[in-house]
């Protein structure tokens, strides 16, 4: 004799999954310039403000990054850079403090080679690092923020 499940009994036995809440890192402003980006007119720009949490919690270091991709996947470019961060005390109702950083794509792509024409996505996300024994260690990350860019 077999046992037949339908879909209704194995969804029935799933764990319902809370939201995960935001982080309290934050990008909170996000700027691609130009957009569209002509190569041989110098780099692009991704200029953001983010939003650090109101502790720390040991972190020195803030890192944002981003992967600039071709539809085909066959051009890439990772971008990233880092900031180190002093403890802060927020007062109460007081917003958190922002850090503007800037990343800047020269229109090569990982092999060096320059970017073909066409549509590229991004992400760029921010990361809270801490110094550990052997070398810095994540300890939160924004939620990412999305994107394309034409390429001319």
């Amino acid at each position: 004799m077999g046992v037949l499940w339908t879909a209704s009994q194995v969804d029935a036995k799933a764990k319902p999954r809370a939201p995960r809440p935001e982080p309290e890192l934050k990008i909170l402003e996000l700027k691609v310039m130009p957009n569209p980006y002509t190569i041989a007119s110098g780099p692009l720009e991704f200029s953001t403000l983010v939003q650090l949490p109101k502790e720390l919690n040991g972190a020195t270091i803030l890192e944002v990054s981003s992967l600039v991709t071709s539809p085909s996947k066959t051009s890439l470019r990772f971008l990233t850079t880092r900031k180190s961060v002093d403890p802060h005390t927020t007062m109460e109702g007081a917003d958190p403090p922002s850090i503007s950083l800037v990343l800047t794509w020269d229109g090569l792509d990982h092999k060096k080679q320059t970017a073909a024409v066409g549509t590229y996505a991004f992400e760029v996300r921010a990361k809270l690092l801490v110094n550990g024994e052997k070398g810095p260690r994540t300890m939160m990350v924004s939620w990412p923020k999305r994107g394309t860019l034409e390429v001319k």
